[in-house]
């Protein structure tokens, strides 16, 4: 019963195995098809423009429209001047003072 449950287990391990191996191999070879090298290297030039969090070739109208957009959508969840809306919520519970039982069923 062990055995079974042992040879079960390695037999998930080297699917897993194959199957890793079989997606990182090709990111370490050498691309050879010229296709893929060119979306690769658009991918990159993309990514190099969108380092900075910013849309990349946008219209200044564009530009516009998200900030208005984003304006408001933090005033419908309470945002606004000098409000960082990407802290945490900070949640503040008071204690509930409640009667004892005894004096409660005595009433």
């Amino acid at each position: 019963m062990l055995s079974q449950s042992v040879l079960s287990g390695i037999r998930v391990l080297r699917k897993e195995a194959q199957r890793n191996f079989g997606i990182v191999a090709p990111v370490l070879n050498k691309v050879q098809d010229p296709i893929q090298q060119l979306f690769l290297e658009k991918l990159r030039e993309y990514k190099s423009k969108s380092a900075g969090g910013k849309l990349v070739d946008a219209s200044p109208q564009i530009e516009k429209e998200l900030k208005t957009e984003l304006e408001r959508v933090a005033k419908q969840y309470g945002g606004g001047q000098g409000v960082d809306m990407t802290k945490f919520p900070e949640f503040k519970f008071d204690d509930v003072k409640l009667d004892p039982i005894s004096q409660a069923a005595e009433k």
